[in-house]
């Protein structure tokens, strides 16, 4: 019921997918008779995109000794989709889980070794020279070996760097707190009565005001019971710490503060870290006590600090020697570290590539199943019928390499379900058929848009975006993308760039296309040009002063390719432009739609689908024609005899009274005075619509029917058949492509989606028709935009004397015709002719409902991320 794949009929019309589907098969076949006409469509070349690949479904049963070199001989091949027999199975129950766990631990230690290299700023280049095939084993061993290398090396690093930072921390606490120390004591020589003011008396004990009282006392900071802790914190954190250290304290401390001076590198981080010197004075053991705590919750490292001038002169110099000592250590171990990263360095990318293509075969080989002796593999896949050669002759090099004594066992099973589709696709066509298969991939062997889109979608674009100014830039973006190909093939781009260099063919075509509409609109960034020479109107008098009230007077024969120039600024020219736009919007979709239709009736009948033909694709025809193209023949009517008359008025009075006289409106030639003709007109009018009337009930009820009644038929036939049959279906391995089970027919299902069907394409044809005035639109505003912003920006910039507004306006006018014109203007237009394809021309034929074909395939994997 909805066209699904039938291998019986593939194989009756095979050879249809190479034949052009201009020639009437039986008609050829009655003249050079059966054999002949095998031997004609034999000769006759592929297709390569018209439809996917022939493919067929094989089996392999490989001895186990040469399973791993097989299956990495087709990983090299990358013709062949495994398909996974132990689905039910997890991860972990499967044969070879072990060797999968050992390359992913090996992807984790590559991936850290990179890491390590990254991050220590190294460029390490492979070498050129020819390296030998390294064993896993091997390599699990040297990986091991350098990883715990590397891992003792930072640890040994990390060590030596925070001792480092730690004796770094401590000289420029010597250097900062000295300061204040020595503050301090300069104040121990004031007057012996300003240490006493701020005291007071309460209930007999004697206070002091504040905490600096006591620091101005003229005895020694231990004698009286001051006391001071010394440290050192990152910046961020210090207003945090000294409002805590204010509560905690309850004011009773001093803080005193200075940066470091320098930065201090962090070793989990490797940056560099601004820290700040403090001094905390504070009274008491608890408030001691207290402040080491806040000190520790806020990873702010304190140092003693001696209040001894000799102490602290050889303290510094103990630091200092020390640091010294540290530097070169820490020098000689990034150096030695840096030595064994470039060793791993040199071969990571080869060990990289090597540990995904091992970890790819096991995930093969971990699809394929043990046969009931345990001494071979047994795997299906899929494969283009064209590759059957080759593939054998990899699987025979692949049991010879491997010194096996039994071959592999390679050949074609029958299938049921519907295999994948393959399209072989060059640098030219690839981006088009990434384009359609983002809407849905095709089923296998149904007719590819791709192969119509790589002239219709860029078409339909220029159309919309006709400007051959705006398509030489365009076309300037496209050859630089061309012309660095090599160099920006081998880099690693951002995704809009990517996204513009793998489209880069699409943007050609279109900026080619762009220039071709250009030149038939006359526009170059919305100014007209004699190019195909003079124009057909000339002005009336010499001082073409109503020129743009009364009009022009023609004199001459029309220009002779695209608009005439003269249009521009006359008073006519936005509804002529309007009109003429309108009306070849709608050819373009009727034509467009036709050829959807047609894709249709060679799919039907590639299939053998005889149903479809009758049923679906001429009430369909006829349906979209008797309307809207007898439409389309009143337009070109209209244009070859430049009739006046609305074609608005003819198409609903057509439904409303086909008998009726038309007046002015009359569009064939002698309407008025041949009744004959007229009453030609009103018949051919009335056969249109009863046609598109009995097309719709034509659409929608025979189908169904006629697909019950074979079923029925084919149901009564089976109770005869089944003893035919029955050996080969116990054989059927629950797993496999051939035990699929065919779907109950359900009459309601089928009726219901007949009906849907038919009412989506006849209000759709309604809609598509509309929906591709969007060219004349778009067409429109992009004329009428760069028109604004070449009269309203430039031309009113250059009527002013002054060379600052004149830069002004040219900078306006370039900044608006790229980032609008070029680069929204054509984002909008690719969008709307992406639409009108995915609906509109893909909707008529295109199911979409395929799978692609995935072979295993080592370039398909190398730059996957593990």
């Amino acid at each position: 019921a909805k066209s699904s794949f039938s291998h019986g009929s593939c194989r009756r019309h095979q050879k249809l997918n190479s034949a052009p589907q201009i020639f009437d098969g039986n008609k050829i076949s009655d003249l050079i008779g059966e054999k002949e006409m095998d031997d004609f469509l034999d000769k006759l070349p592929q297709m390569d995109l018209m439809r996917s690949e022939k493919m067929t479904l094989v089996q392999l049963i490989i001895p186990v000794e040469s399973a791993h070199r097989c299956v990495t001989y087709l990983g090299e091949l990358g013709l062949l989709q495994f398909r996974d027999l132990n689905a039910d199975k997890s991860p972990f129950q499967r044969t070879f889980a072990n060797q999968v766990k050992r390359c992913g631990e090996m992807s984790r230690k590559l991936r850290f070794f990179k890491d390590q290299i990254d991050k220590a700023g190294l460029r390490c280049s492979p070498r050129h020279e020819l390296e030998p095939d390294i064993e896993l084993g091997d390599l699990e061993r040297q990986l091991a070996e350098h990883e715990h290398e590397v891992l003792e090396m930072n640890s040994n690093s990390e060590k030596l760097r925070q001792t480092y930072n730690e004796l770094l921390e401590f000289k420029i606490v010597l250097q900062k707190a000295n300061g204040f120390l020595v503050s301090s004591n300069a104040h121990a020589t004031g007057d012996e009565t300003e240490l006493h003011e701020g005291t007071y008396s309460n209930n007999g004990f004697i206070e002091t005001s504040s905490l600096l009282e006591q620091e101005m006392r003229p005895e020694p900071l231990n004698q009286s019971g001051l006391r001071f802790i010394s440290g050192i914190i990152n910046k961020d954190k210090l207003l945090r710490f000294e409002r805590m250290l204010f509560r905690a304290t309850r004011g009773n401390m001093l803080f005193n503060q200075t940066p470091s001076d320098e930065e201090i590198m962090d070793p989990s981080t490797s940056e560099m870290v601004e820290k700040i010197v403090f001094v905390v004075f504070f009274s008491g053991e608890q408030a001691r006590t207290k402040i080491l705590k806040i000190c520790e919750a806020f990873g702010a490292n304190c140092y003693p600090f001696p209040e001894d001038t000799t102490k602290q002169r050889q303290l510094t110099r103990e630091v200092l020697s020390r640091l010294s000592d540290l530097e070169a250590t820490l020098d000689a171990g990034t150096r030695h570290r840096n030595d064994a990263l470039n060793a791993v360095g040199y071969s990571l990318t080869k060990w990289i590539t090597t540990v995904r293509r091992e970890k790819a075969v096991y995930d093969t080989l971990n699809m394929l199943n043990f046969d009931v002796t345990k001494k071979c593999l047994v795997g299906e896949g899929w494969c283009p019928t064209f590759a059957k050669t080759q593939i054998h002759e990899v699987l025979q090099r692949a049991t010879f390499d491997s010194n096996s004594q039994v071959g592999v066992i390679f050949h074609v099973m029958q299938a049921v379900e519907s295999p994948p589709t393959y399209f072989r696709t060059n640098k030219l066509t690839n981006a088009f058929q990434e384009i359609i298969d983002a809407y849905g991939v095709a089923r296998y062997q149904e007719a590819n848009p791709a192969v119509y889109s790589v002239v219709t979608y860029p078409f339909l674009f220029a159309v919309m975006f006709g400007d051959w100014g705006h398509g030489l830039c365009l076309l300037l973006g496209a050859l630089y993308l061309l012309a660095r190909e090599r160099k920006l093939s081998s880099q690693k781009l951002g995704s809009f760039m990517e996204m513009l260099f793998g489209g880069r063919y699409v943007i050609l075509l279109m900026a080619l296309f762009s220039i071709y509409c250009g030149l038939i609109y006359n526009e170059f960034f919305s100014v007209p040009f004699h190019i195909f020479g003079g124009s057909a109107y000339k002005c009336r008098d010499t001082t073409c002063s109503d020129a743009y009230t009364v009009g022009l007077v023609k004199y001459r024969d029309p220009y002779p390719f695209g608009v005439d120039p003269s249009w521009r600024g006359s008073r006519s020219e936005l509804p002529y432009l309007n009109s003429l736009k309108m009306k070849m919007s709608i050819l373009l979709g009727i034509a467009q739609m036709n050829l959807g239709l047609i894709l249709s009736f060679f799919n039907a009948r590639f299939f053998g689908s005889s149903l479809d033909i009758r049923y679906q694709f001429i009430p369909q025809m006829i349906f979209l024609n008797s309307l809207f193209g007898y439409l389309s023949l009143l337009i070109i009517i209209k244009w070859c005899t430049g009739s006046q008359a609305d074609l608005y008025h003819v198409m609903i009075y057509m439904f409303l009274s086909p008998t009726e006289e038309l007046g002015e409106n009359e569009l064939f030639w002698g309407q008025p005075f041949a009744p004959s003709l007229l009453i030609l007109t009103t018949i051919v009018q009335i056969l249109l619509l009863l046609m598109a009337f009995i097309a719709v009930p034509w659409m929608l009820f025979p189908k169904p029917f006629a697909l019950r009644k074979i079923h029925m038929e084919r149901f009564q036939g089976r109770t005869y058949g089944v003893l035919g049959t029955s050996e080969v279906d116990l054989d059927v391995e629950p797993g496999s492509a051939r035990g699929h089970q065919e779907e109950e027919f359900n009459f309601s299902e089928i009726f219901v989606h007949q009906l849907i069907h038919s009412i989506e394409f006849v209000l759709g044809s309604v809609s598509n028709t509309a929906s591709y005035l969007r060219l004349w639109a778009l067409s429109l505003a992009h004329s009428e935009l760069s028109t604004v912003f070449y009269e309203k920006v430039l031309l009113l910039a250059w009527g002013y004397e002054n060379i600052l507004i004149r830069l002004i306006g040219l900078v306006v006018f370039a900044f608006a015709t790229a980032f609008i014109l070029l680069m929204m203007e054509t984002l909008s237009a690719f969008l709307h002719a992406l639409r009108l394809h995915w609906v509109e021309f893909m909707g008529k034929f295109f199911h979409g409902d395929g799978y692609k074909f995935k072979p295993f395939s080592f370039a398909l994997i190398s730059n996957d991320d593990e």
